[in-house]
């Protein structure tokens, strides 16, 4: 009996020991990749922290949008403790993701960053960050729960749903952005929220690394919308009203419609459909199969860029474009094309994000994502250039625009008014 005792003693032992060391192996070696942040956002606030992951060996870091957010400077610090000052590649509202980067001659330690789809619950999980004040914390539970929602109230952003990974591994103040692990050492989510009652949530790996790869490409998250107000109902997705001037009236839906297919997919869940819209080109025609008055009708419907509100993204309405144009415009940032179907490598210019109702732009039926290349003849490459034309040339009564849009291109006269 005592050997058995002891034999039973000394597997369970083993057993502990080796999951121990295990555990502490992953650890090791995953936090010369696991970074400090400190960052500056005001001169009279105190400084804030936070936490990231280097995910690839050029510097490039993953954390979350709102530790960054407004930040004047970011200084990242390594586990083994030097610094460097970082830069926003780019930063999503949406998603609460962010990717910020570090440069040196040599190339940087990173963490493989695992597919989310295939963690289950049930699973270990460890993260690393830097919660209080104490640099590169380790705790570690269980995968609670797969594909949680959680969503701020009074906020006017799109939202993603069942994005985040439920865990019990702690997450507290200053450890926002760090990794979830799992046993093999690879990134299953981003330590983003503890909404309390014992659980913490992380945003999936594969949500983190398709916006992570966009935001590296684009400095920020394109996403295709349909601009008509739309609700889930039995059969499909509602149109329950829809402006005049917009593209979405521009193709023929309805109040009532009811879509029943887009792009040859079926459609159920207004959510799923807007997901689905948001990863389309923009300016390209889908088709769109409807129920209106129980008939089956085929319509082509464009695919515009989600208004800025609904990105987090505020309209200069101080700007001269917007009070002489009614205009909001952007800079046409290096690879947006891509996902502009009329757009090339070539073009030069400014988009228009947004316009406003009634003004000289919507009356002259400018399209919102339009590309404007040149007012009066001159080129525009760039919002200084438009804007300081428009400021000097405040006698005219018109201007005239050179735009590309998915209507093609096309010179625009606009008047203005001066009165």
């Amino acid at each position: 009996m005592k050997i058995k005792r002891f034999l039973r003693y000394f597997t369970d032992f083993g057993i502990l020991s080796s999951f121990e060391n295990a555990i502490t192996k992953i650890v090791e070696r995953s936090k010369p990749a696991v970074v400090s942040l400190t960052i500056k956002k005001d001169e009279e606030k105190k400084n804030t922290t936070g936490s990231g992951f280097i995910f690839r060996k050029d510097g490039h870091i993953l954390t979350n949008e709102h530790v960054v957010r407004a930040a004047k400077s970011i200084t990242v610090r390594l586990f083994d403790g030097s610094m460097f000052d970082a830069k926003v590649v780019g930063s999503d509202p949406n998603t609460d993701i962010a990717v910020i980067k570090i440069q040196r001659d040599k190339k940087f330690p990173f963490l493989s960053i695992a597919d989310s789809k295939k963690v289950r619950v049930g699973q270990f999980a460890i993260t690393i960050g830097d919660p209080i004040g104490y640099r590169h914390t380790v705790t570690a539970g269980i995968v609670g729960g797969k594909d949680r929602c959680f969503h701020p109230k009074k906020t006017e952003l799109f939202q993603y749903h069942n994005n985040y990974i439920q865990t019990d591994a702690w997450i507290n103040p200053g450890s926002s952005g760090g990794p979830l692990l799992n046993i093999h050492g690879e990134v299953i989510g981003i330590a983003s929220l503890n909404p309390g009652e014992g659980s913490t949530l992380a945003i999936n790996s594969d949500l983190a690394k398709t916006i992570g790869r966009q935001l590296i490409a684009h400095g920020r998250v394109v996403r295709g919308y349909i601009d008509a107000d739309m609700q889930s109902v039995s059969q499909g997705i509602k149109i329950t009203k829809v402006e005049q001037d917009t593209s979405a009236s521009r193709c023929g839906l309805k109040p009532n419609d009811i879509i029943v297919e887009f792009d040859e997919e079926k459609v159920a869940r207004y959510y799923d459909f807007r997901l689905m819209v948001a990863e389309c080109e923009i300016g390209k025609q889908y088709p769109v199969k409807v129920l209106r008055q129980e008939q089956e009708i085929m319509l082509n419907v464009t695919v515009d860029e989600m208004p800025p509100e609904l990105v987090g993204r505020s309209v200069k309405t101080e700007s001269v474009s917007w009070k002489t144009l009614g205009l909001a415009v952007q800079k046409l940032e290096n690879g947006i094309f891509q996902r502009y179907i009329y757009l090339s490598e070539e073009d030069r210019g400014i988009l228009v994000e947004k316009v406003k109702k009634d003004s000289p732009g919507s009356n002259a039926n400018i399209p919102r994502n339009a590309l404007i290349m040149a007012i009066n003849g001159q080129e525009v490459n760039d919002i200084k250039t438009f804007e300081t034309f428009l400021q000097d040339k405040q006698d005219i009564s018109n201007v005239t625009l050179d735009i590309k849009s998915f209507q093609g291109i096309e010179k625009v006269r606009v008047e203005l008014n001066n009165s």
